[in-house]
């Protein structure tokens, strides 16, 4: 559990670091779509290959619950950060944790002490990992009620995409079926904010999404794995211990933009990470 767990937030992490570097060079909206499109098609693929169609049941609405919500979570939370300090919206977006965690103690769940600290330590250091702006001007009201909506709505994610499926033939049927729905809501977005006067494709035009299609499909594919990760991780083990070690991906974003694009960390994040870290190794010691 705690392998598929780790493997969620590295897969997040590296994810949202690939889809943040498109979203300098392409609209948001179109990265979105056209990542998820092609995710689809790889699923769909699958989907016919393991013949997963025959675990299509009640718990499918579970995935296209997830695929309704995920794109306008993810709306919300590319506005803020248009809106908002980027320190304060991302670590902010971070507390999505608390939504699963809270299912699964409502479920019953009961971690141990050392869980119960390490989920505490490592939360602390995922939010101290995005590098919170501590000084500054406060925070516009409407940028922190998009960033708390874009939390509440990836942690709901989080939940439901861990109760669509039993099986590991029909995780691939609602994977295939969340992302059908992250496709029509995140399309029917963009044709309203095309037109809207909005822009669908990036000044170069579209030669430069075409170059792009490898970038889109990594970051679309590992959001896919992700999720099935996360969703073998619940299956296995606690709900609230799988969900904070899969929320570790800021540290992972972090560490990549330090590594890849030589940005340097604060000591807020130096010191996120090492709490994290903490965390991870008392959950795994629960």
């Amino acid at each position: 559990m705690i392998a598929f767990a780790l493997t969620t937030s590295l897969l997040w992490g590296l994810a949202d670091f690939g889809g943040g570097l498109l979203t300098r060079r392409i609209p948001a909206l179109t990265v979105v779509v056209v990542s998820q499109t092609l995710a689809a098609v790889a699923l769909g693929a699958v989907v016919v290959a393991t013949g997963a169609w025959s675990e299509a049941g009640a718990r499918l609405w579970f995935a296209v619950a997830a695929g309704v919500v995920g794109p306008a979570a993810m709306l919300c939370f590319y506005r803020a950060l248009a809106l908002g300090p980027m320190g304060v919206v991302s670590p902010l977006a971070a507390l999505a944790v608390v939504v699963p965690v809270g299912a699964g103690l409502a479920l019953g769940e009961r971690p141990g002490a050392a869980q119960y600290a390490g989920m505490a330590v490592a939360t602390a250091g995922v939010v101290l990992a995005g590098g919170p702006q501590l000084k500054g001007a406060p925070v516009q009201r409407r940028t922190l009620t998009l960033t708390l909506v874009a939390a509440a709505g990836f942690g709901t994610v989080l939940a439901l995409i861990a109760e669509a499926s039993t099986t590991l033939t029909g995780l691939y049927l609602a994977l295939f079926v969340q992302r059908v729905c992250n496709v029509a809501v995140g399309g029917a977005a963009l044709y309203v904010s095309v037109r809207r006067g909005g822009a669908a494709l990036p000044p170069q035009g579209r030669p430069a999404v075409t170059a792009a299609l490898p970038a889109l499909a990594f970051v679309g594919l590992a959001d896919v794995a992700a999720n099935g990760t996360y969703a073998l991780a619940a299956g296995a083990g606690p709900v609230t211990v799988a969900a904070v070690l899969a929320s570790l991906y800021p540290v992972v974003t972090a560490l990549a933009a330090r590594g890849l694009l030589r940005e340097r960390l604060l000591r807020v994040q130096t010191a996120g990470a090492a709490l994290a870290m903490a965390g991870t190794l008392l959950l795994a010691s629960g």
